[in-house]
């Protein structure tokens, strides 16, 4: 029997309840079914990423050029790094209230090795043919896979100094922003990985682009384990919505405000005289590499109250349809990307290259047809894989995907 000092102990506002198995299911439930949500939408981006691989998207998008549907589509997308990173963490503070701190910290340092490990070695290759030259894509499952090695050491904090650090990174990370680190600089490739997106220049011509940054992330993901202790089968429920319910309104009228200031939290935006679409574009335009505080704000506060939503209508058709989405994430994440690498390159081969030495689609409406069709072609596998999932726990290896 583990002793006392490995166990997890109750958070200092944690209030004891009966809940029915009902209740705790509605619990777990809400929680796969957002992640499920998020990853349904994260196909939307990818879809783009794959038909319009040569129409680039800046960080944040230019309001002035882009394409209305696509700046809108855009910010929707938006909503996915963030609550996932977030829900990562709540994940693992569920997981540790039935394990020691010994097991899970085993478990977070093998789960976000591998996950680093698929980024490396599986997802960067599926580009190599489309980008000029070879490279290591550090994305959100790199990114994510640093964040949870470090959540290893993070999550042994009193939980008051976790939310303080979590706290500290996601509000004032945007003051390092004006300071640039040259390549020339023996800790740039440190600080590129931490902060500045950038290019990493590795040996035989190979080179490593930090998409993802991780600084934020790991602000983003020690909030997560925190609030994981509001979902304690024992927490009431009316208490954790009522605080998500506070928490996510105040996010978004912290983001408003501050989006209307214009004084930090991101890069201005503008009016567009004549034109209230691409003012409305600019004003929610927010850099996501790395992702800024007012990134953040309406992302996880968003996340906030569709946890509280996605309870109140357990068991209803939605939340059944995106829950499969939810349980099994890493399968449909490594899935929908090969299926898309397959059809891209197969169009490619077919066709031949129509935009320079890519093929793109001449309309971004084509990624709406697409969208419901591959989102149906990769439900029925994605459910059979859940499924395995929770009839087969006696395979210790199908809880790292």
């Amino acid at each position: 029997m583990a002793s006392s000092a490995t166990m997890p102990t109750a958070p200092a506002d944690y209030v004891p309840s009966v809940q029915t198995p009902a209740k705790v299911k509605s619990r777990l439930a809400n929680i796969d079914a957002l992640r499920g949500f998020v990853m349904v939408l994260m196909l939307l981006d990818h879809l783009r990423e794959t038909w319009f691989v040569n129409y680039m998207v800046a960080d944040p998008i230019d309001a002035a050029t882009v394409i209305p549907a696509m700046g809108f589509a855009r910010f929707a997308v938006s909503f996915c790094a963030p609550i996932f990173v977030a829900l990562t963490g709540m994940g693992v503070y569920l997981y540790s209230l039935n394990h020691t701190v010994q097991e899970t910290t085993s478990y977070l340092v093998k789960r976000g090795a591998l996950l680093i490990v698929i980024e490396l070695v599986y997802l960067s290759p599926l580009y190599w043919g489309i980008v000029p030259q070879p490279t290591f894509w550090l994305q959100v499952i790199w990114a994510i896979g640093i964040c949870m090695i470090a959540l290893a050491a993070l999550m042994r904090l009193p939980r008051p100094a976790l939310i303080a650090f979590g706290l500290a990174i996601v509000c004032l990370h945007n003051l390092l922003d004006p300071f640039r680190m040259s390549a020339d600089n023996p800790l740039f490739p440190l600080w590129a990985i931490l902060y500045q997106r950038d290019v990493i220049q590795l040996p035989f011509g190979f080179v490593a682009k930090t998409t993802y940054p991780i600084l934020p992330w790991l602000g983003v993901i020690s909030l997560g384990y925190a609030a994981g202790a509001w979902f304690r089968p024992d927490y009431s429920a009316e208490k954790r919505n009522r605080n998500l319910l506070m928490l996510g309104f105040g996010m978004i009228a912290a983001f408003i405000l501050l989006r209307l200031l214009n004084v930090y939290g991101d890069k201005p935006w503008f009016m567009t005289e004549g034109n209230s679409v691409r003012s409305v574009i600019s004003f929610i335009s927010m850099t996501k590499y790395p992702p800024s505080l007012l990134f953040l704000l309406p992302t996880l506060g968003g996340g906030a109250l569709l946890l509280v939503w996605f309870e109140k209508i357990d068991g209803s058709m939605l939340i059944r349809t995106l829950a499969p989405f939810g349980a099994a994430p890493m399968f449909f994440y490594l899935l929908h990307l090969t299926v898309l690498r397959i059809l891209y390159h197969s169009a490619l081969a077919f066709y031949g290259p129509n935009n320079g030495n890519a093929y793109m689609f001449d309309n971004y409406h084509w990624v709406f047809l697409w969208y419901p069709i591959m989102l149906v072609v990769l439900y029925f596998p994605t459910v059979w894989y859940a499924g395995l999932k929770r009839r087969r726990r006696d395979i210790a290896w199908l809880k790292y995907f």
